[in-house]
């Protein structure tokens, strides 16, 4: 690239702005990924290095890695902080503190979601979330811990605490990883507990205020997660809003019930990645309740034709927070650019190609709805699989997830199974935290 090269900034290597920056790999551009973290995280697949099932690199292939082979593209390991839209720059703090202003042409913002904990966050440090890898590496070690700490439990009371896991949320993460669970109480623990513990004594309690499991999903494929968790073992209560949570458990209504836990997951909510507000203030762009920046049909910020912003941290034609619409969105807006350099018409405003939406429910059990076609049990698996297997970054990481996979079906182990934490510091936390 020669320094008259048109600049353009993607902040954010998740779904969708990886995907833009691989999509400008032909463009006449200089990209700059810029992302606080040095990898791509497949988030589909974030529950099952929660539940010791796959390692985490597994997940989280490098940026540098995944664009090793582009060469108008090169990855900064920052964390944007501000945006100077009149003067073209965004602000960035460095991996060691220090601050640069980074210049841009064309600007995309792809900077995903967070957790919410409608007004408590004060919840997270016991309800742990599960956005990124070291969220999904602390709470295996978190679930692990509890099994090792209920087979030394002396008191019955204390270790039935210790087996019990709250988790706070029914949508696809919090169903996923209630089956993945359960299943790893069920078969695994069986075998590496012997005479310590009963698996049937495990508990996997999963609460929400809403009336079903898997909200937006047909009913039919509702009805049949909700079943198939049961027969798993889980205790689904609907209907029920958390009020409070704390080391030892959770409370909620209606009747002010206590549910006695010492490990809670918070799966309940999301909302706009803070980057979202500080765009809306350096643009002068709306938001909606959930923070979402409001773009037009080109995803461009209205006012600033140069500035885009895609995937979960905008409301667009009430297209749902997944991966695919990142994607489409990523490679949408990549299109747009290189029209606009190239003095060719624009293409048509933004249209969103739904391929389905999908849930796994066990290891052997998967919902899906694809195109109106409504698939549940092995059929439901297989087209899970299949989606997710394409999705996933990179030939080794495909194969490697599907080795484990395999691994889990035949065996029931799974090769995860490490405690990061010492124990001594885990019961100084819990402590504090209680």
């Amino acid at each position: 690239m020669t320094a008259a090269a048109h600049r353009v900034v993607i902040v954010g290597a998740g779904f969708g702005g990886l995907a833009a920056a691989r999509a400008l790999k032909g463009a006449p551009v200089e990209v700059t990924v810029v992302d606080r973290m040095n990898h791509h995280l497949f988030q589909p697949l974030l529950y099952q290095v929660a539940t010791a099932l796959l390692p985490a690199g597994d997940v989280a292939p490098a940026i540098r890695d995944v664009l090793r082979g582009q060469r108008n593209a090169k990855v900064l390991l920052g964390e944007v902080v501000g945006f100077d839209t009149a003067g073209k720059e965004v602000e960035v703090v460095l991996s060691d503190g220090a601050s640069r202003k980074l210049g841009y042409d064309t600007l995309i913002v792809a900077a995903g979601a967070t957790d919410s904990y409608f007004g408590h966050d004060e919840w997270r440090e016991v309800a742990r979330p599960m956005k990124t890898l070291a969220d999904a590496v602390d709470l295996r070690s978190r679930l692990l811990s509890a099994f090792e700490n209920a087979a030394a439990a002396e008191d019955s009371a204390e270790r039935d605490r210790w087996m019990t896991i709250a988790i706070v949320g029914a949508g696809p993460t919090g169903v996923e990883l209630a089956g993945q669970v359960a299943a790893m109480a069920k078969r695994t623990l069986r075998k590496q507990f012997q005479g310590l513990l009963d698996p049937t004594r495990v508990r996997v309690v999963l609460l929400d205020a809403v009336d079903s499991v898997l909200p937006p999903f047909p009913p039919k494929l509702r009805e049949h997660t909700r079943r198939k968790l049961e027969k798993l073992g889980v205790e689904v209560r609907l209907g029920k809003k958390v009020t409070g949570v704390d080391g030892d458990g959770v409370v909620y209504e209606p009747g002010a019930q206590r549910l006695p836990a010492r490990t809670v997951i918070w799966s309940a909510g999301v909302k706009a990645s803070p980057l979202a507000e500080e765009l809306a203030k350096a643009t002068g762009a709306e938001s909606d309740r959930k923070g979402r920046l409001l773009v037009g049909p080109d995803c461009a910020v209205p006012g600033h034709p140069e500035v885009f912003a895609i995937g979960d941290m905008i409301s667009l034609n009430e297209i749902p927070g997944v991966a695919a619409p990142a994607i489409q969105e990523g490679r949408y807006v990549a299109k747009a650019i290189a029209a606009r350099l190239a003095g060719s018409p624009p293409p048509g405003p933004f249209r969103y190609n739904d391929r389905g939406t999908m849930a796994t429910v066990s290891p052997g059990d998967a919902v899906a709805d694809v195109r109106g076609l409504k698939l549940t049990g092995f059929a439901g698996k297989l087209a899970w699989a299949v989606v997710h297997l394409a999705f996933l970054v990179g030939w080794r990481n495909r194969a490697a997830v599907l080795i484990e996979w395999a691994w889990l079906v035949t065996t029931g182990r799974r090769s995860q199974r490490i405690i990061l934490e010492p124990a001594h510091q885990q019961k100084i936390t819990r402590t504090h935290r209680t």
